[in-house]
Protein backbone atom coordinates (compact mmCIF):
# COMPACT_ATOMS: atom_id res chain seq x y z
CA UNK A 1 0.00 0.00 0.00
CA UNK A 2 0.93 3.12 -0.78
CA UNK A 3 2.22 5.43 2.22
CA UNK A 4 1.33 8.97 0.14
CA UNK A 5 4.41 11.36 -0.23
CA UNK A 6 7.21 11.71 2.19
CA UNK A 7 9.35 14.57 1.04
CA UNK A 8 6.92 17.53 1.16
CA UNK A 9 7.81 21.30 0.47
CA UNK A 10 5.67 23.82 1.72
CA UNK A 11 5.83 27.35 -0.06
CA UNK A 12 3.20 28.66 2.26
CA UNK A 13 2.58 28.53 5.52
CA UNK A 14 -0.30 27.06 6.54
CA UNK A 15 0.16 23.65 5.20
CA UNK A 16 3.37 23.98 7.04
CA UNK A 17 1.29 24.13 10.23
CA UNK A 18 -1.33 21.94 9.18
CA UNK A 19 0.97 18.77 8.65
CA UNK A 20 2.62 19.51 12.12
CA UNK A 21 -0.78 19.50 14.15
CA UNK A 22 -1.22 16.17 11.72
CA UNK A 23 1.72 14.70 13.10
CA UNK A 24 3.39 14.28 9.75
CA UNK A 25 6.20 17.04 10.03
CA UNK A 26 8.91 14.13 9.55
CA UNK A 27 7.70 14.21 5.75
CA UNK A 28 8.67 18.00 5.32
CA UNK A 29 11.95 18.95 3.74
CA UNK A 30 11.35 22.00 2.61
CA UNK A 31 9.42 25.53 3.87
CA UNK A 32 8.77 29.13 3.58
CA UNK A 33 10.73 31.75 4.92
CA UNK A 34 7.69 33.55 6.31
CA UNK A 35 6.56 30.60 8.40
CA UNK A 36 6.37 30.96 11.95
CA UNK A 37 4.09 28.54 13.31
CA UNK A 38 4.87 26.01 14.94
CA UNK A 39 7.97 27.86 16.04
CA UNK A 40 10.38 24.98 15.98
CA UNK A 41 9.63 24.12 12.00
CA UNK A 42 11.47 27.68 11.45
CA UNK A 43 14.70 25.61 13.33
CA UNK A 44 14.77 22.36 11.94
CA UNK A 45 13.44 22.87 8.28
CA UNK A 46 15.04 24.58 5.47
CA UNK A 47 13.64 27.33 4.10
CA UNK A 48 13.44 27.48 -0.11
CA UNK A 49 10.87 30.26 -0.68
CA UNK A 50 9.35 33.57 0.15
CA UNK A 51 6.17 33.87 -1.11
CA UNK A 52 6.20 34.70 -4.74
CA UNK A 53 9.88 33.65 -4.66
CA UNK A 54 11.26 29.91 -4.62
CA UNK A 55 15.29 28.66 -4.84
CA UNK A 56 14.13 26.34 -7.53
CA UNK A 57 17.73 24.57 -7.73
CA UNK A 58 17.57 24.11 -3.70
CA UNK A 59 14.43 22.69 -3.93
CA UNK A 60 15.17 20.09 -6.77
CA UNK A 61 17.67 19.09 -5.08
CA UNK A 62 15.75 18.15 -1.70
CA UNK A 63 13.98 15.37 -4.22
CA UNK A 64 10.52 16.35 -3.02
CA UNK A 65 7.42 13.92 -4.35
CA UNK A 66 5.36 16.72 -3.54
CA UNK A 67 5.29 20.75 -3.17
CA UNK A 68 2.16 22.84 -2.06
CA UNK A 69 1.36 25.96 -2.97
CA UNK A 70 -1.58 28.58 -2.05
CA UNK A 71 -3.35 31.18 -4.18
CA UNK A 72 -2.61 32.39 -7.80
CA UNK A 73 0.52 34.76 -7.05
CA UNK A 74 2.37 30.79 -6.73
CA UNK A 75 0.69 29.36 -9.59
CA UNK A 76 3.38 30.78 -11.98
CA UNK A 77 6.33 28.93 -9.65
CA UNK A 78 3.97 26.11 -9.10
CA UNK A 79 3.83 25.71 -12.83
CA UNK A 80 7.73 26.03 -13.86
CA UNK A 81 8.15 23.34 -10.78
CA UNK A 82 5.89 20.86 -12.52
CA UNK A 83 7.67 21.66 -15.61
CA UNK A 84 11.10 20.82 -13.89
CA UNK A 85 8.92 16.96 -13.14
CA UNK A 86 7.74 17.80 -9.49
CA UNK A 87 4.30 16.44 -8.45
CA UNK A 88 2.13 19.72 -7.13
CA UNK A 89 -0.86 20.78 -5.67
CA UNK A 90 -2.26 24.33 -5.28
CA UNK A 91 -4.61 25.06 -2.86
CA UNK A 92 -6.37 28.22 -3.11
CA UNK A 93 -8.91 28.40 0.02
CA UNK A 94 -10.25 31.83 0.17
CA UNK A 95 -12.80 31.45 3.34
CA UNK A 96 -14.00 29.23 6.90
CA UNK A 97 -15.48 26.58 4.28
CA UNK A 98 -12.39 26.19 2.12
CA UNK A 99 -9.59 26.32 5.00
CA UNK A 100 -11.60 22.82 6.63
CA UNK A 101 -11.67 21.82 3.24
CA UNK A 102 -7.81 22.25 2.67
CA UNK A 103 -7.21 20.43 5.85
CA UNK A 104 -9.35 17.95 5.01
CA UNK A 105 -7.80 17.62 1.46
CA UNK A 106 -4.21 17.91 3.14
CA UNK A 107 -4.72 15.14 5.40
CA UNK A 108 -5.69 13.07 2.35
CA UNK A 109 -2.83 13.51 0.37
CA UNK A 110 -0.93 12.13 3.71
CA UNK A 111 -3.00 9.32 4.61
CA UNK A 112 -4.04 10.87 7.86
CA UNK A 113 -8.06 11.17 7.21
CA UNK A 114 -8.68 10.54 10.56
CA UNK A 115 -6.37 12.76 12.20
CA UNK A 116 -8.03 15.84 9.65
CA UNK A 117 -11.28 14.72 10.35
CA UNK A 118 -10.21 15.26 13.96
CA UNK A 119 -8.32 18.57 14.09
CA UNK A 120 -11.85 19.99 11.90
CA UNK A 121 -13.90 18.66 14.57
CA UNK A 122 -11.44 20.70 17.27
CA UNK A 123 -11.33 23.55 15.29
CA UNK A 124 -15.27 23.94 14.39
CA UNK A 125 -15.83 22.91 17.90
CA UNK A 126 -13.36 25.72 19.15
CA UNK A 127 -15.61 28.37 16.81
CA UNK A 128 -19.04 27.21 18.24
CA UNK A 129 -18.05 28.53 21.27
CA UNK A 130 -17.24 31.52 20.30
CA UNK A 131 -20.43 31.77 18.21
CA UNK A 132 -22.56 31.29 21.27
CA UNK A 133 -20.30 33.39 23.08
CA UNK A 134 -20.95 36.36 20.77
CA UNK A 135 -24.62 35.98 20.17
CA UNK A 136 -24.58 36.94 24.21
CA UNK A 137 -23.10 40.46 23.46
CA UNK A 138 -25.30 42.97 24.38
CA UNK A 139 -24.65 44.42 20.99
CA UNK A 140 -22.61 44.70 17.78
CA UNK A 141 -19.95 46.93 16.80
CA UNK A 142 -18.99 48.21 13.66
CA UNK A 143 -15.90 46.57 12.31
CA UNK A 144 -12.84 47.64 10.14
CA UNK A 145 -10.19 45.64 9.10
CA UNK A 146 -7.33 46.97 7.36
CA UNK A 147 -5.35 44.47 5.37
CA UNK A 148 -2.89 46.68 3.70
CA UNK A 149 -2.64 50.59 4.00
CA UNK A 150 -1.38 51.75 0.44
CA UNK A 151 -3.69 51.74 -1.06
CA UNK A 152 -6.53 50.97 1.58
CA UNK A 153 -8.09 46.96 1.11
CA UNK A 154 -10.18 45.37 3.30
CA UNK A 155 -12.62 42.76 2.89
CA UNK A 156 -11.37 39.40 2.80
CA UNK A 157 -13.39 36.74 2.88
CA UNK A 158 -12.59 34.32 6.13
CA UNK A 159 -11.89 37.80 8.05
CA UNK A 160 -15.33 39.10 7.36
CA UNK A 161 -17.01 35.98 8.31
CA UNK A 162 -14.81 35.25 11.50
CA UNK A 163 -15.58 39.20 12.31
CA UNK A 164 -19.35 38.43 12.31
CA UNK A 165 -18.94 35.34 14.10
CA UNK A 166 -16.93 36.71 16.68
CA UNK A 167 -20.15 39.44 17.35
CA UNK A 168 -19.04 42.15 14.95
CA UNK A 169 -20.40 43.98 12.11
CA UNK A 170 -17.70 44.01 8.74
CA UNK A 171 -17.94 47.39 7.50
CA UNK A 172 -16.95 46.08 4.02
CA UNK A 173 -18.40 42.88 4.24
CA UNK A 174 -19.65 43.77 0.51
CA UNK A 175 -15.87 42.99 -0.48
CA UNK A 176 -15.59 39.83 0.80
CA UNK A 177 -17.07 37.84 -2.57
CA UNK A 178 -13.69 39.70 -5.04
CA UNK A 179 -11.16 36.86 -4.14
CA UNK A 180 -8.39 39.36 -5.79
CA UNK A 181 -6.96 41.78 -3.38
CA UNK A 182 -7.11 44.65 -6.38
CA UNK A 183 -10.78 43.76 -6.37
CA UNK A 184 -11.19 45.01 -2.87
CA UNK A 185 -9.48 48.31 -2.73
CA UNK A 186 -10.89 50.95 -0.85
CA UNK A 187 -10.53 54.56 -3.33
CA UNK A 188 -11.85 56.94 -1.39
CA UNK A 189 -10.67 57.01 2.70
CA UNK A 190 -13.32 59.20 3.09
CA UNK A 191 -15.37 56.07 2.86
CA UNK A 192 -14.18 54.42 5.88
CA UNK A 193 -14.95 57.56 7.56
CA UNK A 194 -18.47 57.57 6.46
CA UNK A 195 -19.21 53.64 7.69
CA UNK A 196 -17.99 55.07 11.33
CA UNK A 197 -16.28 51.92 12.57
CA UNK A 198 -16.18 51.83 16.54
CA UNK A 199 -13.39 49.02 16.29
CA UNK A 200 -9.88 49.31 13.37
CA UNK A 201 -8.30 46.52 13.47
CA UNK A 202 -4.94 46.45 10.91
CA UNK A 203 -2.81 43.28 10.03
CA UNK A 204 -0.78 44.70 7.19
CA UNK A 205 1.18 41.40 5.75
CA UNK A 206 4.62 42.00 6.55
CA UNK A 207 4.65 45.35 7.98
CA UNK A 208 4.02 46.53 11.18
CA UNK A 209 0.75 48.12 11.86
CA UNK A 210 0.63 51.66 12.93
CA UNK A 211 -2.29 52.76 14.15
CA UNK A 212 -0.80 56.44 14.90
CA UNK A 213 -0.60 56.75 11.21
CA UNK A 214 -4.13 55.53 10.79
CA UNK A 215 -4.77 57.85 13.32
CA UNK A 216 -3.43 61.02 11.23
CA UNK A 217 -5.44 60.11 7.98
CA UNK A 218 -7.33 63.39 6.87
CA UNK A 219 -10.58 63.13 8.73
CA UNK A 220 -10.49 60.21 10.25
CA UNK A 221 -10.17 61.79 13.11
CA UNK A 222 -14.29 61.87 13.00
CA UNK A 223 -14.25 58.25 13.22
CA UNK A 224 -15.81 56.49 16.20
CA UNK A 225 -12.89 53.89 16.83
CA UNK A 226 -10.03 56.90 16.11
CA UNK A 227 -12.16 59.43 19.05
CA UNK A 228 -11.89 56.11 21.32
CA UNK A 229 -8.39 54.94 20.84
CA UNK A 230 -9.86 51.78 20.02
CA UNK A 231 -6.72 50.51 17.01
CA UNK A 232 -5.19 47.37 17.47
CA UNK A 233 -3.30 44.83 15.48
CA UNK A 234 -3.31 41.24 14.98
CA UNK A 235 -0.24 39.65 13.80
CA UNK A 236 -0.57 38.55 10.12
CA UNK A 237 0.41 34.86 10.68
CA UNK A 238 -2.43 34.54 12.83
CA UNK A 239 -5.38 36.25 10.87
CA UNK A 240 -3.96 36.41 7.22
CA UNK A 241 -2.75 32.40 6.44
CA UNK A 242 -5.96 30.53 5.65
CA UNK A 243 -4.81 27.92 7.88
CA UNK A 244 -6.13 26.59 11.02
CA UNK A 245 -4.54 29.77 13.24
CA UNK A 246 -6.69 31.61 11.89
CA UNK A 247 -9.57 29.29 13.13
CA UNK A 248 -7.64 29.14 16.52
CA UNK A 249 -5.86 32.64 17.88
CA UNK A 250 -6.93 34.65 14.75
CA UNK A 251 -10.80 34.33 16.12
CA UNK A 252 -9.68 34.62 19.55
CA UNK A 253 -8.41 37.72 19.40
CA UNK A 254 -11.01 39.10 17.31
CA UNK A 255 -13.90 37.63 19.66
CA UNK A 256 -11.68 39.68 22.60
CA UNK A 257 -11.49 42.72 20.63
CA UNK A 258 -15.20 42.82 19.50
CA UNK A 259 -16.36 41.43 23.11
CA UNK A 260 -14.68 44.51 24.61
CA UNK A 261 -15.98 47.28 22.14
CA UNK A 262 -19.26 45.81 22.84
CA UNK A 263 -19.34 46.53 26.72
CA UNK A 264 -18.78 50.07 25.70
CA UNK A 265 -21.65 52.50 25.22
CA UNK A 266 -21.59 53.74 21.90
Amino acid sequence: MSKGPQRIVCLSTETCETLYLLGEQACIVGISGFTVRPPQARKEKPKVSGFTSVKHEQILALEPDLVLGYSDLQGDMLAELAREGLEVHLFNQRDVAGILRMIETLGALVHAGERARALIGELQAGLDVIRASAAALPRRPRVYFEEWNEPLISGIAWVSELIELAGGKDCFAELAPCKRAKDRIIDDPKEVVRRAPELIVGSWCGRRFRPEQVAARPGWQAIPAVRTGQLHEIKSPDILNPGPAVLTDGVRQLHALISACAQRAE
